[in-house]
């Protein structure tokens, strides 16, 4: 079975991911509705959060606000990092953030033998899906059969969301709208196939709701099917 896949991004009026004062807490308390068990990162979402914060640590004094007590079930989600390349190399660091219960990669064969090695050194569970890229259908049917994973929210970039509708893998578009022009370049966006490497890709939404969520922001949510 593939878990339910939500893809759930923040952006300005004029559609940029980045260069804009994302309301971050309203971001994460929208994207826990959905109670995921496991939230998908692309590697090179890491990598960007890897150049603004080397250390990739997370403030001590809010840890325990993510650490279940020692004797409550830990529902956190894991966290998953699709590394076709084998770019990642921050795991140690990654795998001290409180609000995950653990670490997972997605590969494929065509991973480096050296990458893989080093995610085995450092006990990092791995799926291997697909040839010369991750099949991200096949990887995602492997986490819910080993992991029992029936809730996927995408936190990501462009790259990532267009491997994912092309697989036809995605089930719901979330969009949180800040009232603020960003400007500047229109890299990095939600949604680039070309640079996914499917640069006629389309892919029609239909709304499911929209509401006004803060101060100006606008919560919108579409499926990628329409009702019947």
């Amino acid at each position: 079975m593939i878990p339910r896949v939500i893809l759930h991004v923040a952006t300005s009026l004029d559609g940029r991911i980045t260069n804009f004062p994302a309301n971050l807490d309203l971001y994460y308390a929208l994207a826990a509705t959905w109670k995921p068990d496991a939230v998908l990162f692309g590697s090179e979402t890491v990598l960007a959060a890897v150049r603004e914060n080397p250390s990739l640590e997370v403030p001590p004094e809010h840890g325990e606000l993510f650490t279940p007590p020692e004797d409550a079930e830990d529902t956190r989600p894991l966290l998953v990092i699709a590394d076709s390349r084998g770019k990642v190399r921050c795991w140690d660091a990654i795998r001290t953030w409180p609000y995950m219960r653990d670490v997972l990669a997605f590969c494929s064969t065509a991973t480096p033998k050296e990458y893989r090695g080093y995610l085995a050194e450092r006990r990092i569970n791995t799926i291997i899906a697909g040839s010369d890229r991750i099949d991200m259908r096949e990887a995602l049917t492997e986490l819910n059969r080993r992991y029992g994973v029936k809730t996927v929210r995408v936190d990501s970039g462009g790259t990532l969301n267009s491997v994912l509708l092309k697989a036809g893998v995605v089930d719901e578009v979330s969009v949180l709208i800040h009232p603020f022009l960003a400007g500047g370049r229109a890299d990095p966006t939600m949604f680039d196939p070309k640079k996914a490497g499917f640069p006629d890709l389309q892919v029609p939404l239909y709304s499911i709701q929209s509401e006004i969520v803060g101060d100006g922001l606008i919560w919108a949510r579409y499926s990628i099917k329409q009702s019947p």
